[in-house]
């Protein structure tokens, strides 16, 4: 990202102050970031429906009409863009999973750890995946909300371990240990 992190924290302390210049300035230097994380999604062939644009502008929206958000820096924007983004992509697989729909979800049995390099494909029953991901991780944030975070971070917002350990004030040795107990406790669970 070409823009500074002071020069996005800057703007969105103005943002929230109630400078309307602010976004405008801040929009273009977060909007970059905010597509190739929803491109990549596409690329996985998740959100055919939903689309990478459709997913960006959604979250792009939420937050915006946030405005009551206490905004500290640049990590902490991508933080809120990668839980409503989780939650736009969440919804949209248990919607077309939904008995009104003809749908029907159910508990899908995995044999091995989860593929935190694809998601699952809007045709297949592989979208129950990330309902039971989403499950899972709600289940991992009652027991440990810094390891639920750690891959809501990397996964959902894309941010590297530098920035995740800069969003929630650790190490990167500690972002690392975290993510890969994350990753192992989840696979335990969805394997259950």
């Amino acid at each position: 990202m070409p823009s500074s992190s002071a020069e996005i924290t800057a703007l969105l302390q103005a943002w929230k102050g109630g400078d309307a210049l602010a976004l405008e300035r801040l929009t273009p230097l977060v909007y970059e970031h905010l597509r190739a994380v929803g491109r990549r999604y596409a690329r996985r062939e998740f959100q055919a429906r939903l689309g990478a644009t459709s997913l960006v502008h959604d979250a792009f929206i939420r937050i915006v009409e946030g405005r009551n958000v206490d905004w500290q820096d640049r990590a902490h924007f991508f933080a809120v863009a990668a839980r409503i983004m989780r939650r736009i992509l969440v919804d949209a697989a248990r919607a077309r999973m939904s008995t009104k729909r003809g749908g029907r979800m159910r508990r899908v049995d995995h044999s091995s750890a989860i593929d935190f390099d694809r998601l699952p494909a809007h045709e297949t029953d592989r979208a129950a995946e990330l309902c039971a991901l989403d499950d899972a991780l709600d289940a991992l944030a009652q027991e440990d909300p810094r390891r639920a975070q750690v891959i809501e971070l990397r996964f959902f917002a894309g941010l590297s371990v530098e920035e995740t350990a800069a969003t929630l004030h650790v190490s990167p040795q500690t972002v690392m240990r975290d993510w890969k107990l994350a990753r192992a406790w989840l696979g335990v669970e969805l394997r259950r």
